[in-house]
């Protein structure tokens, strides 16, 4: 077979294949037998109909069609393997199938011109002595004393209170029953969906309620019925409720307050691990610390790869970016499912279609990335060792021992998770990063992915709320 190469735009080969006179004629007499004893033509058996009555009831250029269905992916796949052809996806015909038909003749050369899409080449002009910025996470000693007063609100008993008015902070228990205020004086005010309940505990936090409703509650007095006025916030879940105004008759039942446990060493054991507060504070801290040190890093391998990115030149394939962003998509769609929204119904067709094309740009540069990084690797012999990947897929096995893991996947994806840690590690150890403080350079738009998956969260939570509470 002769094969004839020319390269192409977008990392692709084009391939002008001469399928032989033997295998034209060959093809086309095989279908033609393959018709002759399958085809029903009245006044004929089958098998038995002669050769020139076929052609006529047939058509000479649907034979020619169906073998040319045949021809066409065979002589790609021989090409590509006699070739030697490191091919990704799927070949692409660039002849004119019409043309085919009225060019093929049995017995003599059919010529066939077809793509396939190939590894692109990486043009790197510059990965070392980057530079770049990025914010510093400190470390905050409030995130101890905020992890400490959950646990003790957890913890928290509640005692009854008498001879005082509610305040804020207490618990509240009450009966309650909202109502949407009309519009005009004649008219009845409307139930709430969901806006009535017995024996309600409420914190009286005004944050965690609809304005009004809280603060309604503050001075009164056990036994007490009260109408307060409140209103919906605007946007809110249920949207037909959305920036309302409501009346709710509340009586207060009973009053409680939180008692807190006291820091010292008891509460530290029933808490944690840990024998005494001071261990504990000490976890606590050495915890915040690395999680502000790993942020304020990965920042900086952001922030380099950023500006590595912008010395690549790459002419990527459509297969790989078509690939990517179906990843891409189905990462968000996983992640979507785990939070229990019905991706099948948020995922329509023409919305998998919007989204593809949407998540090009993003893909590209993640490709970009990707392929920069394994670039760098290559250049500068960055390898990982199998005791290296064995010890990481050791312990994630471990952590999923009641699932079914494939567990030669799984080292493929620890292998490339290693190699890219080490890379960029490399990478930051040969460029300069200058730590800004935090919150001083723009903040990223998001990614489709994110803005995707929030505005899946958003529809599905308006679809499924359907009642109101003070909430």
């Amino acid at each position: 077979m002769k094969v004839t190469q020319e390269k192409l735009p977008a990392s692709q080969i084009g391939l002008e294949i001469e399928i032989t006179p033997e295998i034209t004629k060959q093809k086309y007499e095989q279908v033609i037998r393959n018709l002759a004893s399958t085809a029903n033509i009245p006044g004929f058996r089958k098998g038995k109909v002669p050769r020139q009555i076929l052609l006529q009831r047939l058509g000479v250029s649907r034979i020619k069609a169906t073998a040319l269905e045949e021809l066409i992916p065979d002589g790609i796949e021989q090409a590509v393997k006699q070739e030697a052809i490191a091919a990704i996806g799927q070949p692409r015909l660039l002849s004119s199938f019409e043309d085919l038909i009225n060019n093929y003749e049995p017995g003599k050369p059919l010529i066939i011109s077809a793509a396939v899409d190939v590894e692109p080449a990486i043009n790197l002009a510059q990965y070392t002595d980057l530079q770049a910025k990025a914010e510093e996470v400190k470390y905050d000693p409030t995130q101890v004393e905020n992890v400490l007063d959950k646990e003790r609100e957890e913890l928290a008993t509640l005692i009854p209170v008498e001879g005082r008015t509610a305040q804020i902070g207490d618990i509240a228990v009450v009966d309650f029953k909202g109502v949407l205020v009309a519009e005009d004086e004649t008219s009845e005010p409307k139930p709430i969906p969901g806006g009535e309940a017995t024996d309600f505990q409420v914190e009286l936090q005004e944050d965690k309620f609809i304005p009004g409703f809280v603060t309604g509650m503050v001075g009164m007095n056990p036994g007490e019925t009260k109408e307060i006025s409140a209103q919906f916030p605007d946007p809110y879940a249920n949207e037909e409720l959305a920036g309302k105004p409501a009346s709710f008759t509340v009586t207060l039942k009973e009053i409680k307050e939180k008692e807190l446990p006291e820091l010292n060493d008891d509460f530290a054991q029933e808490v944690s691990e840990f024998e005494t507060l001071a261990e504990l504070r000490a976890s606590l801290e050495e915890r915040y610390q690395k999680e502000a040190e790993d942020k304020t890093k990965a920042n900086q391998q952001e922030a380099l790869v950023a500006e590595l990115i912008k010395h690549v030149e790459v002419d990527l394939p459509a297969t790989l970016i078509e690939q990517e962003a179906d990843a891409m998509l189905t990462q968000t769609a996983f992640r979507l499912s785990q939070q229990g929204l019905d991706v099948k119904k948020l995922f329509t067709q023409d919305i998998i279609a919007q989204l593809r094309e949407r998540s090009r740009p993003e893909a590209v540069e993640r490709l970009k990335r990707s392929l920069a990084l394994q670039e760098i690797s290559k250049r500068e012999s960055i390898a990982v060792t199998p005791e290296e990947i064995e010890a990481r897929a050791t312990v994630l096995l471990q952590q999923y021992d009641d699932q079914d893991v494939d567990e030669d996947r799984l080292r493929s994806v620890v292998e490339n998770e290693l190699l890219t840690e080490k890379t960029l590690n490399w990478l930051l150890e040969h460029s300069s990063v200058e730590l800004v403080p935090e919150g001083s350079l723009t903040a990223t738009e998001k990614t489709e992915v994110e803005e995707t998956e929030s505005v899946a969260q958003s529809t599905e939570a308006d679809k499924g709320d359907e009642s109101a509470s003070p909430e």
